[in-house]
């Protein structure tokens, strides 16, 4: 027989743990009040009506973490996201399962539900509050597995539970996670796996038209998630653009990345931004990390305080790095920016970029810049656009053009951003006087534009023979490598000039250029001059019959050039080829 005194000493010792548990509970009840989070046990039977279960099975008797265990089968509103008793009226079987558990007899293992890796109660939920306000960490239990579409973790809360059952039934319609195993398009925005069958069904409708034929939608499925939504993963996870979005996923990156592209699209008139590029610049835009804020906030400082003649572009090599285009694994223009004037003489640009785009299979985005917004709806830019249209039919090239309000040089620099090239026609050099030259809007367009810039004097050329100027600076080693990759992909003939002047290039600087190309098995002919670089580059590129010069750009600050002048505007005002002028 048990001894009355113990036996009243242990029941003295549960009822004051008991009430304790009671007003922790009552604690941590108003913690979640104040911090907005649940302190809510799940409902088993709510889980699995939003998860859809796809089979159960027995997985025996196993030590489970008391942690994972978040809900219950009927008594999950007695007892708190941590198990602490919410009813009074608990107190008796409380007090009794925690005197059995201290006991030599101590208590059966609990039965309970497995999803994912959080469990839910079946019998012994007051097992489970005991064993915890003790102390434990694990507790026997008899677990039978029940496969949901969508796995559990223990820290789900109420809301993510949404987002769960969200996705489980947008996996349910798709089935996405059988078609495609090991798909992840988990979002953390309530109300995004909509947008992804809207986007899903206006794929299969296009599909339908393309294809002239009922597409089923598993079919359509399958083809939007391999031709729409990966290649944006690819470039989220290319340009590592997660780090940029905290706590986001690929999905919701991906939904952001549309509807902003969609949204450049409109403001831009164009219907072909890159998706690359659009992921930058909603990284650059909307970022919340630190970096990014201070980059917004210094570029907003820089553009009030430093006027547009005095202003400076990228650094050098910043549009390579962007592009990761030492990789050569595609073309390096994939869209390439036009400016038309719309005059007669105008559009030898157009010409010289449809011979680009018939290399690299370019698409061509024209650009018309008025002044006003009169003139933008107005007969004339009606007539540009059909002249533009007609153009690239005859040239055989898509391209399609924007008509936009403002200054030439500053529309150019402002979307030069979403393409690859500049070709432009290369009508009003930067003219020798210091002050003119202030004034070029040509010279700014070099100084500030983030890509390359193809200026065309006269006439359009085949790009078959090339010259690089090379001096060595950071701008020449850029020039050095869009020389080798015309000559890689192009078949350029390529002669490869050094001015030795003072001490900026020097015989070495040649060989330099020479182990560069051959390392990456370019063949070309090598020239060193001395005297005026400007005058050099001219005369070689004349008695080589260059159809394409290739040279950096302004290598002094913008101050020294326009006070020193620059072997850049010599070349500009005297070529009479293409010159590529590289960043």
């Amino acid at each position: 027989m048990e001894n009355p005194i113990t036996y009243q000493t242990f029941s003295a010792q549960a009822m004051e743990d008991f009430h304790r548990a009671r007003r922790r509970a009552v604690l941590e009840r108003i913690l979640a009040t104040l911090s907005g989070r649940s302190a809510d046990l799940l409902s088993y039977e709510d889980v699995l009506k939003k998860l859809k279960e796809k089979g159960r099975a027995s997985r025996g008797l196993k030590d489970i973490p008391l942690d994972a265990i978040v809900g219950s089968v009927g008594r999950y509103q007695d007892f708190t996201r941590t198990f602490l008793p919410r009813r009074d009226e608990d107190i008796h079987r409380w007090t009794r399962v925690q005197m059995a558990m201290n006991s030599m007899t101590g208590v059966p293992p609990i039965e309970v539900y497995q999803i994912g890796d959080a469990y839910f109660v079946l019998d012994g939920n007051h097992r489970v509050s005991v064993a915890r306000q003790m102390g434990a960490t694990h507790i026997q239990a008899y677990v039978t597995e029940i496969k949901t579409k969508v796995p559990l973790t223990p820290d789900v809360t109420p809301d993510e539970l949404i987002l769960k059952a969200e996705y489980a039934e947008f996996l349910e319609k798709t089935k996405l996670d059988e078609l495609r195993p090991g798909c992840d398009l988990t979002v953390t925005v309530p109300g995004q796996y909509r947008v992804l069958l809207e986007h899903i069904d206006v794929h299969r409708y296009f599909m339908g038209l393309e294809q002239r034929r009922e597409i089923p939608y598993h079919e359509a499925v399958t083809h939007w998630y391999d031709t729409v939504y990966m290649p944006v993963v690819e470039e989220i996870r290319e340009h590592g653009i997660l780090r940029d979005f905290p706590g986001r996923t690929e999905a919701d990156l991906y939904i952001w990345i549309m509807e902003h592209r969609a949204a450049l699209q409109e403001e831009m008139g164009w219907n072909a931004i890159p998706y690359d590029a659009a992921a930058m610049d909603l990284a650059e835009r909307r970022s919340p990390t630190a970096r990014r804020l201070v980059s917004r906030i210094g570029g907003k400082l820089l553009e009030a305080v430093v006027p547009d003649e005095l202003a400076d572009g990228p650094a050098p090599g910043q549009w390579r790095t962007q592009r990761q285009a030492d990789q050569w694994e595609r073309p390096l223009f994939g869209h390439v920016l036009v400016p038309v004037s719309g005059e007669v003489n105008g559009w030898v640009a157009l010409d010289q970029a449809a011979v680009v785009a018939r290399r690299e299979g370019s698409r061509l985005l024209g650009l018309h810049a008025v002044p006003t917004t009169e003139e933008r709806d107005g007969e004339r830019a009606r007539r540009v656009q059909e002249e533009f249209n007609r153009r690239c039919h005859e040239a055989g090239v898509q391209g399609e053009l924007a008509i936009a309000v403002g200054s030439v040089s500053q529309v150019i620099c402002g979307r030069a951003r979403w393409c690859d090239l500049v070709v432009a026609n290369l009508a009003h050099p930067p003219t020798p006087q210091p002050v003119a030259r202030l004034r070029s809007g040509f010279r700014t367009l070099i100084r500030r534009c983030p890509i390359p810039i193809l200026a065309v004097p006269h006439h359009a050329t085949p790009l078959t023979r090339g010259l690089l100027a090379y001096d060595g600076s950071p701008k020449g080693r850029e020039a050095l490598f869009m020389a080798t990759y015309l000559a890689s992909r192009w078949n350029l003939a390529l002669t490869v000039l050094t001015v030795l002047e003072d001490e900026r290039a020097t015989p070495e600087t040649l060989e330099e250029a020479r182990q560069y190309l051959d390392t990456h098995g370019v063949h070309a002919a090598y020239e060193t001059r001395s005297g005026d670089v400007g005058e050099a580059i001219l005369e070689v590129a004349e008695a080589r019959q260059s159809e394409v010069i290739v040279m950096g750009g302004y290598g002094f600050s913008p101050v020294l050039e326009l006070m020193l002048g620059s072997s850049v505007d010599r070349v500009l005002n005297e070529a009479q080829v293409p010159i590529l002028l590289c960043r």
